[in-house]
């Protein structure tokens, strides 16, 4: 198969004999990515980054840094192992996470697949590092929703933020759901994270939360059909908003206020849809927590500031 830049992945594994180490791999990478004009944003934003995470998680290294391992010399099995997957990335269009198997939120990993999208929350930055100053505001956490939960990355996070609370992960997709099930077993909490399959609130039964976080989807009908291939080959279940971006926005803040506790809060991740959201409900105080990389696209609300 031909790439885009006109190279086979055979070119691409006979110029892997010409490179030793992984700088010169490194290199090799981004030139061949840029060429390319691959797309990024399930994790990485550049072409350094996701050459480095490609070719540190196929020699199976620590991903956080590359710098230790920019002159090691690789094996002949292991030039060809990644000078394939510089190949694959370029033919597929694929997220790097797909082709690895894996995705990271902070010091956490995930397993991922077509079934999910590849887990990139900014609730779970605040869920990893920036919840704080948050969690004396919200009280004891007792039972807590991860709504539209993809892989169980958000319920996962939960689960370890606030580790004697009763975690319900639901999502309308059973593949989803099965992903999920991997993740939580992987980290030994099957006790504590519950799996429900439901159409947001639908199969809840009226259960009651502290707390709800949801990353729902919130992409626009125009960007969907606009997508380049590295995000049409995710669910596109797990992007489609509606006309514009906030169907299911509208849905969640219809529907939180019946299955929070008293005092209870509801986190939502919805993009760049904060002036269009503020402008459908001028009454509501909506609080914008920003993250070391984003601005006002997630917001919390307490019960009592939401809609009747």
């Amino acid at each position: 198969m031909k790439n885009p830049i006109g190279q086979t992945r055979d070119d691409i594994r006979r110029a892997a004999h010409e490179l030793t180490t992984v700088r010169d791999f490194l290199r090799y990478a981004v030139s061949q990515f840029t060429a390319a004009e691959l797309v990024f944003g399930h994790g990485t934003t550049r072409a350094l980054d996701e050459a480095a995470f490609l070719i540190l998680a196929t020699l199976k290294l620590p991903i956080e840094e590359v710098d230790p391992w920019l002159e090691a010399k690789l094996t002949a099995p292991e030039r060809e192992q990644v000078a394939d997957i510089i190949a694959r990335r370029i033919e597929t269009r694929k997220p790097a996470s797909y082709l690895i198997g894996e995705a990271w939120i902070g010091p956490y990993s995930f397993r991922v697949d077509e079934r999910v999208i590849v887990p990139r929350s900014f609730i779970g930055e605040l869920l990893v590092g920036g919840f704080d100053e948050l969690v004396g505001e919200l009280g004891e956490v007792g039972r807590g929703l991860d709504l539209c939960s993809g892989s169980g990355c958000l319920a996962i996070l939960m689960a370890h933020a606030f580790a004697d609370a009763e975690i319900v992960a639901c999502d309308i997709s059973a593949d989803a759901l099965e992903v999920a099930k991997q993740n939580v077993a992987d980290y030994g909490l099957r006790e504590q994270i519950r799996l429900v399959r439901s159409d947001l609130f639908e199969g809840l039964d009226g259960s009651r939360f502290d707390l709800i976080v949801s990353n729902p989807p919130y992409v626009t009908d125009e960007a969907v059909a606009a997508f380049p291939p590295e995000y049409a080959a995710e669910p596109a279940l797990a992007h489609a908003g509606g006309a514009d971006g906030l169907d299911l926005v509208h849905r969640i803040l219809k529907g939180a206020g019946a299955h929070l506790e008293a005092g209870g809060t509801l986190v939502v991740e919805i993009g760049q849809g904060r002036d269009l959201l503020e402008s459908c409900y001028p009454q509501i105080p909506f609080q914008w927590l920003d993250t070391e990389l984003s601005e006002g696209e997630v917001f919390m609300l307490r019960k009592e500031d939401l809609p009747d």
